[in-house]
């Protein structure tokens, strides 16, 4: 408690106080100010976030969140732990929208490298980072947008055998993979611990998005029986935009922050499906 009440103190005397654009008034510390109290403290810029949050002074990085979020609902995403599997065209898009949001825990998951076909959609991907493990590139990805963020990452592809361990501990699971199979075992995985997890897939103008609560029936009422559905999507005839992997990520993060925060309407045992071509959205009902 003195902890708390010296580090509340510290806090205030380094915040100001400012407006917002519709001129409401608020007291804000900066991100220079947060690593200095965090250096002189010894505690984490998160736990100086979190403690900025709940004496209602807002971080100016999250000072645009406001309107939309509660500073306990931003320090509730601070305090939360999202696995991110795949981080290709969707991981990479989601993991720069949570690194932004201020989730506390990034869990990022990817054994591949970037190859040259990744720069027209893979926002983590550029000219000098072809053979560079995905994992290493969005760990750092990560650390220069939020240095209260703290980021695990993982340099394998998930598998039966890992993917329990690997995702172990999470608030809420986000499937960016490109492979059915791989959709099924973090499916699988993300039930066996009780985790929810959003599940989305992109191929040309085409997206569609779900999420699974570990009770529901879940990908095979999307694909059927795991052990008939073939091993890749209609990705390998369609190709993937870089228009629609941001939008279809977008829609994941989304999902994810309802989940986290407990409010708003889920996607839960229901299909949204994306046509960019002829800009239709279409909500289809799986049970």
């Amino acid at each position: 408690m003195t902890l708390d009440i010296e580090l509340q103190n510290k806090i205030r005397a380094l915040s100001n106080r400012k407006e917002l654009p519709d001129k409401t008034p608020y007291t804000s510390i900066s991100v220079n100010n947060i690593g200095k109290i965090s250096r002189k403290s010894g505690v984490s810029c998160r736990e100086v976030e979190v403690t900025s949050l709940e004496a209602e002074i807002i971080p100016e990085r999250y000072v645009r969140n406001m309107k939309s979020f509660s500073p306990s609902d931003q320090a509730t995403l601070l305090r939360s732990r999202a696995s991110i599997v795949g981080l290709g065209g969707l991981g990479g898009a989601v993991t720069e929208i949570l690194a932004r949001l201020g989730i506390g825990t990034l869990n990022l998951i990817d054994g591949d490298v970037f190859e040259e076909s990744n720069l027209n959609r893979q926002y983590l991907c550029r000219e000098s980072l072809i053979s560079t493990p995905k994992a290493d590139a969005a760990a750092k990805r990560v650390e220069e947008i939020n240095s209260s963020v703290t980021v695990i990452h993982h340099l394998k592809y998930l598998n039966e055998d890992n993917a329990s361990g690997i995702i172990e501990n999470s608030d809420v699971v986000i499937d960016c993979l490109d492979s059915l199979s791989g959709r099924f075992i973090l499916e699988k995985a993300s039930k066996k611990a009780g985790y929810r997890l959003v599940s989305a897939a992109v191929a040309g103008n085409y997206g569609q998005i779900t999420t699974i609560f570990p009770e529901d029936p879940g990908l095979r009422l999307i694909y059927g029986d795991a052990d008939k559905a073939p091993d890749k999507g209609a990705e390998t005839s369609l190709g993937a935009l870089s228009h629609t992997v941001s939008l279809i990520a977008a829609l994941e993060c989304s999902e994810a922050i309802k989940i986290l925060l407990k409010n708003g309407s889920l996607l839960r045992n229901r299909l949204l499906v994306v046509d960019l071509a002829d800009n239709s959205f279409e909500t289809m009902q799986l049970i």
